[in-house]
Formats: C-alpha cells, structure tokens, sequence
C-alpha cells in the first residue's frame, strides 16, 4: 500500500520513492492481450494544502503486451511524468483518512488504468500476421484458382419480363 502519513507533512513536503508491487495495485485487467505483473515505481514529493494534500511526481509501470496485430509479445512502459493529484481532505469529495494516514493506491492505479494501451501494437508500423496469398490454400486442396463473383452467378440466372 502507498501511503503518506498527514502528521508528517505538518512541517515540511516530504518525498515518497520505491516501488509497489502488482498485486498490491489490483488493476483487476481482464484483456488476454495485457498483463501488469511488475511492479510500479514512483517518485513522488506529497505536501500538505490548508484543505488537502497535493502529489507531485513520477509514476512508471511496465506492462506485458501481445501485440493484436502480429500477436508477438512485447513490453510497453507506461511513464506518467509530471504526474499531479490533489485530495481534498475536506468537504463531499473528501480523501479516507485511517490513523493520519492517506491511502495513495486507488488515486495511482484509475490514473494509471487510463493509460493502458486499448489495443497494444507492438509498433506503429506493425504489418500483422503474414497473409497466403490469394488461391494458394485453394491449390493446395486441389480446387480451382479461379473464384467466381457474386454478380457472376447473378448473369445466370434467366428472368423473363
């Protein structure tokens, strides 16, 4: 769990650095094409407002992907710089404090959901799977290589007006 502690920030900002496992984030990712399993890092500086408490920082996270294109595995980092969130500590919207201390986790993983790839392609130009070309299956099952049209069986047909 990423935290910060509220009696801490009475003085000065405090900074927050190491990593969060995984498991801990609970991305809850139900795409077969995308799997978070290693950890985030972050580098945060949190520092306390008159009505809530303002992070500033760095979140990083690298995600294991096949592409939807070519289906090879790849990796793709996930960088949130300059990544900023305020929690009010008062009024409707206000953070859950436990024991003076804030729980950061929900706040990092919706920012980070947002930032996972809908349809991850190993790279921009990414051809996808190699195509047969056109008749090849079909010699190969011994039928002809010519394939007739719709509108070629429609010239068949013998209507009388």
């Amino acid at each position: 769990m990423l935290s910060v502690n509220l009696h801490h920030l009475e003085s000065h900002e405090i900074r927050l650095q190491g990593e969060l496992p995984a498991a801990e984030l609970d991305f809850g990712v139900k795409d077969e094409m995308i799997r978070a399993e290693k950890p985030l890092r972050y580098d945060l500086t949190a520092e306390r407002l008159d009505d809530g408490l303002l992070l500033t920082g760095t979140l990083r996270l690298v995600l294991d992907c096949q592409c939807v294109r070519c289906l090879k595995m790849f990796e793709q980092e996930l960088v949130l710089k300059d990544w900023t969130c305020h929690l009010p500590l008062a009024g409707e919207e206000k953070a859950r404090v436990e024991n003076d201390c804030v729980d950061l986790t929900p706040f990092v993983r919706e920012d980070m959901l947002l930032e996972f790839p809908q349809h991850p392609v190993c790279k921009a130009g990414c051809a996808g799977l190699g195509k047969i070309g056109k008749g090849k299956a079909r010699k190969a099952a011994g039928e002809d290589e010519f394939e007739p049209s719709a509108w070629a069986e429609l010239d068949k047909l013998k209507l009388k007006i």
